[in-house]
């Protein structure tokens, strides 16, 4: 079907700001009635669980009252009615649950960069992401924009410590992952599980967290004791200590790269050794890629 223009206005200031080198005036933009079945989902779409009661109350309201704020979407091709999903997606969901044919959307041009990044930042307004998917979307923003941590922190308003925490949780193992998925876990115990040396025994400490109901407090005290009986393994292997110069270079390695990293030391007479970077599934291991920009493809 064709557009039907109707009068509305432009986007809160948060979405607006991302088009602020482009000189978008939003105050112009006209509000159409889009095809619902012609819209395709936002492919960068990081929330991946959506409130199934929450869903219903939205669709319920929609069948009383309509949709009152449009979503967003753009038109890869100019020649045909069909669109990619931008903003909006829980009331496009509840548009459809509704049976509704049409709903109230504005047409932006924008690139699939930006498209990326107005996902990432409408759902972290929202403030409804899980911790493993706002992982996943400032991984997405590094990787894809090819951003460091210090511009994904920078363009979203956050610390980079902050960044830099959650892109460390995609280094726990698949099943650890699934756990904080689910908040059978927190991410506060998902930060401390990789506070864990020995990466092998953190599936056995995750799983009696959760049988124990451990609190942060208490999974921290189990993860030094068993990082100082590690420890004291290691010392009757190996009596090398390191220069505080390799301490602090293995510290900003694994801040970078999220992941245990050793530096060790093969021929001190000519300054050789070798650097190991831990990863735990294949997932983290591209991930671990990406970071060195290494394309296999």
């Amino acid at each position: 079907m064709e557009d039907k223009k109707r009068k509305g206005s432009g986007l809160g200031r948060g979405i607006e700001a991302l088009f602020a080198d482009n000189a978008v005036d939003t105050s112009k933009e006209e509000v159409h009635d889009l095809a619902v079945d012609a819209i395709m989902p936002n492919p960068y779409q990081p929330r991946h669980q959506f409130d199934e009661s929450k869903l219903a109350d939205l669709t319920a309201s929609i069948k009383e009252s309509g949709v009152f704020q449009p979503v967003t979407v753009r038109r890869p091709n100019p020649e045909i009615n069909a669109y990619e999903l931008l903003t909006g997606e829980r009331r496009l969901r509840a548009s459809r649950l509704a049976g509704l044919s049409s709903i109230p959307g504005i047409v932006r041009d924008v690139s699939d960069e930006e498209m990326m990044e107005i996902a990432v930042v409408e759902n972290l307004q929202r403030e409804d992401l899980t911790p493993l998917e706002e992982a996943e979307a400032y991984n997405a923003l590094m990787t894809k924009l090819n951003l460091t941590q210090a511009e994904v922190a920078n363009r979203l308003g956050k610390s980079r410590p902050y960044i830099a925490n959650y892109l460390r949780i995609l280094g726990l193992p698949e099943e650890i992952k699934n756990l904080l998925q689910e908040e059978k876990i927190s991410m506060g115990q998902a930060r401390t599980l990789l506070g864990l040396e020995n990466k092998n025994q953190i599936p056995e400490l995750a799983a009696k967290t959760v049988k124990n109901g451990m609190t942060v407090r208490e999974l921290e005290r189990e993860v030094a004791r068993l990082n100082s009986a590690n420890h004291k393994g290691e010392m009757k292997r190996s009596r090398v200590v390191k220069t505080p110069f390799v301490k602090e270079s293995e510290n900003q390695l694994q801040e970078h790269f999220g992941t245990k990293v050793s530096i060790n030391s093969t021929n001190k007479k000519k300054g050789e050794g070798k650097i190991e970077i831990a990863y735990m599934s294949d997932d983290d291991l591209n991930r671990i890629l990406d970071l060195l920009n290494v394309n296999l493809d």
